[in-house]
């Protein structure tokens, strides 16, 4: 088996998830190639500081703009496909693919195809406050893959935003953020959650299988391998 497509990523939001897209990639490249093969990729990583301010002021048609124009260099340089390394900024995946030639692996889709061959149709989801709460992410969940999505309760969704934020994008990992997030991943499955999908890529950092009565599907993990799969699939 030989690669047979270049992944470009647009990665830098934040670039703790990207650096485990990156590894993750690479080892599964390594996994199933032998040898010493890493995956041939391009990344094209921004500057999250101006990415966060611009999401909670609301600008999204300049943020529409930042994503294009990472795409555009991707498809410049040789990528084959993109891979955007977040959750959130998917809410632009229509105007990227509107940009550019090449397709967008989009993350919901991976993740939904996971939890239904695990026979699994109602699920709790967590993220920042855009994918909670917005039509974008759910809607597609719902619409294309057929699942029941819930979210946390008000005060719980802006728990879950603010340690994104405030402590995940930077590395720091809170003993007492990972009790909350445990104690709403706990209230999810009251509600009904077969499952938990942490919509978030940094959300990896801080909880695991352990902190869950339920099953959690780890966007990073899980898009990161779909990568893998689409750079090694023939055409």
């Amino acid at each position: 088996m030989q690669q047979k497509k270049t992944i470009g990523l647009i990665g830098g939001m934040s670039w703790e998830s990207s650096a485990e897209y990156y590894r993750i990639i690479n080892q599964e490249m390594l996994r199933r190639l032998g040898g010493v093969h890493s995956a041939r990729s391009l990344m094209w990583s921004v500057d999250f500081d101006e990415i966060k301010q611009l999401q909670h002021a609301g600008e999204w048609d300049r943020l529409a703009e930042v994503m294009k124009d990472a795409a555009l260099h991707l498809e410049r340089g040789g990528a084959d496909f993109i891979v955007l390394c977040t959750n959130t900024m998917h809410r632009l995946a229509d105007a990227i693919t509107s940009s550019v030639s090449i397709p967008l692996l989009h993350i919901a889709d991976p993740t939904a195809e996971k939890i239904t061959a695990a026979g699994i149709r109602r699920v709790g989801l967590l993220g920042t406050a855009f994918t909670m709460e917005q039509d974008f992410y759910k809607g597609r969940l719902q619409r294309q893959h057929g699942l029941d999505v819930i979210v946390p309760d008000a005060d719980d969704r802006q728990a879950v935003h603010d340690v994104i934020y405030k402590e995940l994008v930077l590395g720091r990992i809170n003993p007492e953020s990972k009790k909350a997030y445990r104690a709403i991943i706990a209230r999810l499955v009251e509600k009904g959650a077969q499952a938990v999908i942490l919509g978030c890529t940094e959300i990896m950092l801080l909880v695991s299988e352990e902190d869950s009565a339920v099953p959690l599907f780890d966007t990073t993990t899980i898009h990161a391998i779909a990568a893998v799969d689409h750079a090694l699939k023939p055409d």
